[in-house]
């Protein structure tokens, strides 16, 4: 990468602080507690500051929607988000340096045993509200219903719904603690989670974060960070191929 010039400090830090939207309802990504996080995003955030010449402030929730709201309304400087049509517009975003795997969980005597078999109608499916998978289902589905809820596992149990949706991570260990729950095998998305800032910052702030994080990416930071934080670093995303958005 080149030297970073002020400019683009001054661009991407307008306070002489980089504060970095956390999310700690996905824990795959980030871990510990608003005054001390910790994950792969935390440390990512730390390099980004490292690399400006500015201390970093973690502004920390515990959902995705609220991460993106509060970059939206000029409250975080960066945020860490998967990438999504309904955030593109107001999110500038790098290539994925993470992806993760949206997967179901039904009853065990649910007859739904395959991904197709849940778009179907009568199927409610729980999602935390304001999630990748949320956007994702809302966006594809064509006959089953989305319930939304601060969990999508607590929509699932206190709502008597037909399926349960989630990050693989945290619904393994749901399913883990409930014998009367299993996984449906395979995934029904990809979750690309990539970098963003908003789309008022300079072209040049933009391509320095996406040069920063495929450095990161390919060069072996982003995998040891998520070893760290005890997560697999096969997670690392692969190269983007040209042209991919």
């Amino acid at each position: 990468m080149g030297i970073t010039t002020a400019a683009v400090t001054e661009d991407l830090a307008p306070t002489g602080t980089l504060r970095a939207s956390i999310n700690l309802g996905n824990p795959v990504l980030a871990q510990g507690t608003p005054s001390a996080p910790g994950g792969v995003t935390v440390d990512i955030a730390r390099e980004v500051g490292a690399r400006l010449g500015v201390p970093v402030e973690f502004v920390c929730f515990d959902a995705a929607r609220k991460s993106y709201e509060a970059m939206a309304e000029g409250r975080a400087d960066i945020c860490f988000l998967a990438v999504e049509p309904a955030r593109a517009a107001e999110v500038a975003f790098t290539a994925p340096y993470v992806v993760i795997e949206g997967v179901y969980a039904v009853p065990r005597d649910s007859d739904i045993s395959a991904v197709a078999d849940v778009d179907r109608p009568g199927v409610r499916i729980g999602v935390k509200r304001g999630s990748a998978y949320d956007l994702f289902l809302s966006r594809t589905l064509r006959h089953a219903t989305v319930v939304r809820g601060e969990e999508g596992v607590d929509a699932f149990r206190t709502e008597g719904l037909e399926v349960a949706a989630g990050i693989r991570q945290p619904m393994a260990a749901f399913v883990a603690a409930r014998p009367e729950v299993r996984l449906i095998e395979g995934r029904f998305m990809e979750i690309r989670q990539a970098v963003g800032t908003t789309r008022t910052r300079r072209p040049e702030t933009v391509r320095f974060l996406r040069e920063l994080v495929e450095e990161l990416r390919s060069g072996g930071f982003v995998a040891e960070a998520l070893r760290r934080a005890d997560q697999s670093g096969d997670l690392v995303a692969p190269p983007e191929s040209p042209g991919t958005p």
